[in-house]
């Protein structure tokens, strides 16, 4: 995946994330990547010997920032809601229940 794009599906992750400051750019998180992005960038004077090692560490990054908003809805989705009847878990699963004749 190319920096740019790495950086921005990082940024997308972190917006969906930041729940606690009133804008990405006060998080720390967000100065963290843009510091070690800005940092180990590649210009024509000097190149970055870390370059694959800092692309992987984001890439990780990334991969836990997705985990971790997918867990978090699967987690909300299906927890804690008690027992649930036959019904529900059937509609749950994609089950449709047979009909009683009367």
């Amino acid at each position: 995946m190319a920096a740019k794009t790495l950086l921005r599906e990082l940024i997308r992750e972190l917006r969906l994330t930041n729940n606690s400051y009133k804008s990405l750019w006060e998080s720390p998180a967000y100065q963290f990547i843009l510091k070690n992005f800005r940092r180990n960038q590649v210009t024509a004077e000097q190149t970055c010997k870390a370059q694959q090692e800092s692309q992987y560490m984001a890439d990780t990054y990334l991969c836990y920032l997705k985990s971790s908003r997918i867990a978090a809805q699967l987690r909300h989705e299906f927890h804690g809601q008690g027992e649930r009847t036959v019904r529900s878990t059937a509609d749950m699963v994609g089950f449709k229940l047979p009909h009683d004749p009367k």
